[in-house]
């Protein structure tokens, strides 16, 4: 039995076990299962890979997308770049593990987004500091596209405060990106606090969440006729991206 999966807290709205195991089932790998494993601390994976020694390769979601690294062995390039792995690879070699961890969000988050890119100076707010965040840094600069943070506790310079975002400064952002949970199921009626009354049609809002299909902070968004993108394109792309690093 090969066994892949899902690491993070929380990780019951994920679709990857729904995906990946129609995936298995539609492709006849009857000795393949995904499971979702929810940790309450990173410092419990090593544990886990001891109970789960079938485990061939992992997905990570929030909020260790950062802290992981500090168990893998090999780090690809663009995710050393990005400071952010979502996707590990476990070759097993004479009884030992050894992972190699990847960033399949950057392809996702990319394929998502670059059809909506603009050329006449397109700034975007990132709503969110996390590994998510740290994906869409990575794409917005590879487009040239200057960007600004949102987040409760700014501590840099390109940091605001939700507070801090205003009139003028949604004029000045066309694009925003909502790499946040607020709004992820369970808590669908969660949002983030801006105010989209100022939001036109002119404004293209991505939120990173698929399920559900359509968060409040992208129904606000239609409200106002801007262009909105739920996450699931995104979800695709990088689980097939992650599912081809595993077959390596």
């Amino acid at each position: 039995m090969k066994i892949y999966g899902l690491i993070g807290n929380p990780v019951a709205h994920s679709l990857s076990p729904k995906y990946f195991n129609d995936k298995f089932r539609n492709e006849g790998l009857k000795e393949y299962e995904y499971k979702a494993f929810k940790l309450d601390d990173i410092d419990e994976f090593p544990a886990l890979l001891e109970e789960n020694p079938e485990i061939a390769g992992l997905n990570v979601t929030i909020p260790y997308k950062g802290t992981v690294q500090k168990y893998l062995d090999k780090i690809d390039r663009d995710a050393k770049l990005v400071g952010s792995v979502n996707t590990i690879q476990i070759i097993h070699h004479r009884k030992k593990m050894i992972l190699h961890g990847y960033n399949t969000d950057v392809f996702g988050i990319e394929s998502s987004l670059a059809p909506y890119f603009r050329k006449d100076n397109m700034q975007a707010l990132i709503l969110g500091t996390g590994g998510a965040a740290k994906a869409v840094t990575f794409v917005l600069k590879k487009y040239g596209i200057s960007y600004q943070y949102v987040t409760r506790r700014p501590l840099k310079a390109n940091q605001i405060v939700y507070w801090g975002v205003d009139k003028s400064v949604l004029q000045d952002h066309l694009l925003i990106i909502n790499t946040t949970p607020l709004g992820m199921h369970p808590g669908i009626n969660d949002f983030p606090d801006i105010p989209y009354e100022y939001l036109s049609g002119d404004h293209i809002l991505l939120d990173l969440i698929y399920n559900p299909p359509e968060t409040r902070f992208l129904s606000e968004g239609k409200k106002a006729g801007a262009t909105t993108i739920n996450g699931m394109k995104c979800f695709l792309q990088q689980a097939e991206r992650s599912w081809s690093i595993w077959n390596k």
